[in-house]
């Protein structure tokens, strides 16, 4: 049984559910979109964000770890510039940073999830989304889900 409390993850540019602006996608500028979450529970030392499509196998499009506590929200093309002490990991587009949604047919879903942990996770230099899954194992207070579509024009 769960313990993990559900924290409002949402975004100015898009509803949950909705569709993502093409400025967010490789069709536009393809910048991070603004994010903003609740502040996490009682403990909560750090935060991890994952963007993923599960429409192409679980597909990183962003990573982001140790995420100070107080951080409640990333700004409009924060990829590249984060708050002190966070790091981007490893995409399946290969390098560490934000790469929007570019479904190759059909319209795709993109899931932002965001982790309060109880405390920061050790990362090396190269860091993957299957390491911080595993590392995340037993840290995780609570989370946040927002999910965004895209379909790229015909």
């Amino acid at each position: 049984m769960s313990t993990r409390t559900q924290l409002r993850l949402s975004s100015p540019a898009f509803t949950d559910g909705g569709s993502i602006p093409a400025e967010y996608t490789c069709d536009g500028e393809d910048v991070s979109p603004p994010l903003e979450w609740e502040p996490g529970p009682e403990g909560t030392a750090a935060w991890v964000l994952i963007c993923e499509d599960p429409d192409a196998r679980a597909w990183i499009h962003w990573l982001v770890v140790n995420l100070p506590a107080a951080v409640t929200g990333l700004g409009r093309n924060a990829s590249g510039s984060l708050p002190e002490g966070a790091m981007e990991g490893e995409t399946d587009f290969g390098p560490a940073m934000y790469r929007g949604p570019c479904p190759p047919s059909g319209e795709h879903r993109y899931v932002f999830t965001v982790y309060a942990l109880s405390e920061p996770l050790i990362q090396g230099a190269q860091v993957t989304a299957t390491q911080v899954r595993a590392d995340m194992y037993g840290k995780v207070l609570a989370e946040g889900v927002l999910t965004g579509r895209y379909r790229r024009a015909s």
